[in-house]
């Protein structure tokens, strides 16, 4: 654990931006029953809290990807904090919409982006990773060099890492959902025992064991 993976972790907690409540879980659109609910927006509005983060973006991102020409913020999350992070970076930024517009120019990419320069994607958080490889997939097509991914929180589910491999792209997060778990044990945000269960949560989130305390 590293000493911002574990003020990161302290950070969300702090301000519940990863709340977890593992006893009375929330129920995601998939139907899919989690101990745990992540919403980094909050991030934004504690001064504090946005601080530590923006900076430590700044700081992974020069040293995973110095040679960073361009941040793009996934749509609509990774927005502001690519653009705070590239305002402390001295970097143009932009951002990745779901989808072309349906009117004026019809763009996906919004910002100037020219073939060749390198890119950082940032997102806010990485389950699955589907949405983020899309926005990867996008600055691809459009002649940009994808240098990787850089991300406030990952759950490290199977499925996410697997998905990032297969298509090629690094994703360095500033925190994950192992240390987030530990600290929240360690200051009593859960119990030491919900920690196994949250894990047998992140390793197969459709086997609902772990809600019984079943965890192995």
């Amino acid at each position: 654990m590293t000493n911002i993976e574990k003020l990161i972790a302290k950070d969300l907690l702090s301000i519940r931006a990863v709340f977890f409540r593992p006893d009375q879980p929330f129920t995601w659109a998939s139907g899919i029953k989690s101990p745990v609910y992540c919403d980094n927006r909050l991030t934004l509005t504690s001064p504090a809290v946005r601080n530590d983060v923006e900076n430590a973006l700044a700081e992974t991102i020069k040293r995973e990807y110095p040679e960073a020409e361009v941040l793009m913020g996934t749509s609509t999350a990774g927005i502001a904090h690519a653009a705070i992070t590239a305002h402390i970076m001295g970097l143009p930024m932009g951002y990745v919409r779901s989808g072309a517009k349906d009117h004026g120019r019809g763009n996906q990419i919004e910002g100037r982006l020219e073939k060749g320069q390198k890119v950082v994607v940032v997102e806010d958080l990485i389950s699955t990773g589907g949405s983020v490889i899309e926005v990867v997939n996008v600055l691809r097509e459009a002649g940009a060099e994808v240098l990787g991914i850089v991300s406030i929180f990952t759950y490290g589910m199977k499925k996410g890492l697997v998905r990032l491999e297969e298509s090629n792209v690094k994703n360095v997060s500033l925190t994950n959902f192992d240390v987030i778990a530990e600290i929240a044990a360690e200051e009593e945000y859960i119990r030491p025992e919900d920690v196994a269960r949250l894990i047998a949560f992140r390793n197969n989130p459709s086997d609902e064991s772990w809600i019984k305390g079943e965890a192995n």
